[in-house]
């Protein structure tokens, strides 16, 4: 017959296993979780030095740096004020995440949330980014005044929102990615932890048929102004998930899908290259 003591000696060894494992499972739970989240996609913009009013930096889901991307290329196709792209941008923040949805407030659809039954046109127009960003700017540009007004004013007047103070909440982070994407802050934008083999693989005909949808020109290499190079530059990694890029190197300095960061590598010599996934 065992003795009390035994018993509870046995119970306390029992106890202390069942406690040990609980603690290893509770942390391959924890690095297990930590490790997703660190390799989970993302863009980042930072701001220059000195830029009162903006954040310091500002993440993004690829998928919101491609919209993000789309509609400030299609502003300078348009050769619109760099006002005009932020408005844009914080007007897509607001109406719809920087996500294309296929749904909405009753017949609402796509970055802006227009409605084909108010005149924005088709539903596969509207699903078009780059139609749609287009009819965007196209109806801003029709409001007499926009550019002096408030942001929040300016997007409401276009889309006259059942939350028109909304858009204003937005117009710090739309600034900064407009800074960005129209080649004022060189190097601010990095995206990171892409997939290396990408869910497609467009052609590079594909690559030059989007940069003249969206920015009007096919070159997307050679020798460009600082502000053109970035403005490209930072074009392409917004985008290179969807273009399945390997590299993007503007000026001496190059972003891989590798480091997701800007690393200097070669003489600033105004050159703008890409190197795509897989290519010989």
């Amino acid at each position: 017959m065992s003795s009390p003591i035994g018993a509870r000696a046995g119970a306390a060894v029992v106890v202390a296993a069942v406690l040990a494992v609980l603690a290893l499972v509770i942390t391959l739970i924890v690095v297990l979780a930590s490790s997703e989240v660190a390799a989970r996609p993302r863009c980042t913009i930072t701001a220059p030095p000195d830029s009162p009013g903006l954040p310091a930096t500002w993440t993004l889901s690829p998928e919101q740096a491609d919209s993000a991307a789309t509609i400030a290329g299609v502003g300078r196709r348009l050769g619109v004020p760099d006002r005009a792209v932020t408005v844009a941008i914080a007007t897509a923040i607001q109406e719809s995440g920087l996500a294309n949805l296929r749904g909405g407030d009753r017949d609402s659809l796509g970055l802006f949330q227009q409605r084909p039954s108010q005149g924005w046109g088709s539903e596969d127009e509207i699903l078009d980014p780059v139609y749609a960003s287009t009819a965007f700017y196209e109806a801003l540009l029709q409001v007499p005044g926009w550019a002096t007004m408030d942001v929040t004013v300016a997007a409401q007047t276009v889309q006259r929102s059942g939350f028109p103070e909304a858009y204003a909440d937005h117009e710090p982070e739309a600034r900064l990615m407009a800074v960005a994407l129209l080649g004022q802050a060189p190097g601010a934008w990095t995206c990171t932890d892409l997939p290396a083999t990408p869910a497609a693989d467009p052609s590079t005909a594909a690559v030059a048929e989007l940069a003249a949808a969206e920015l009007g020109t096919r070159r997307l290499s050679g020798a460009q102004d600082p502000e053109d190079g970035w403005a490209l530059a930072t074009w392409l990694v917004a985008h290179a998930e969807r273009l399945a890029l390997e590299s993007v190197t503007f000026d001496g300095r190059t972003w891989t899908v590798a480091s997701g960061a800007w690393e200097s590598g070669g003489p600033a010599d105004g050159q703008l290259a890409l190197r795509r996934l897989g290519q010989p």
